[in-house]
């Protein structure tokens, strides 16, 4: 794959190079691993959106109780993080 440079501060620079040190991997290796754990990370809040819509709709609970014999009630309560 190709290569470019990216144009930091050299605080920027420093921070990276000691977290990727802390990490035990080069600068380019630690970006590379922190934008695949960003893009997980905005899929997860995605799926997680859809999801508290998909059970906000009117039945889909029920069914989902009736079909797969309900969830503990814990898992009911919607003030708790997906």
């Amino acid at each position: 794959m190709p290569e470019t440079t990216v144009k930091v501060d050299t605080s920027t620079r420093d921070t990276l190079q000691g977290l990727a040190a802390a990490a035990g991997l080069s600068v380019k290796a630690y970006l590379a691993k922190l934008a695949e754990e960003k893009e997980q990370e905005r899929a997860l809040q995605t799926a997680t959106a859809v999801f508290r819509r998909a059970i906000g709709e009117p039945g889909v609970m029920a069914a989902f109780d009736a079909e797969f014999g309900g969830l503990p009630p814990a898992a009911h309560d919607s003030s708790r993080a997906a």
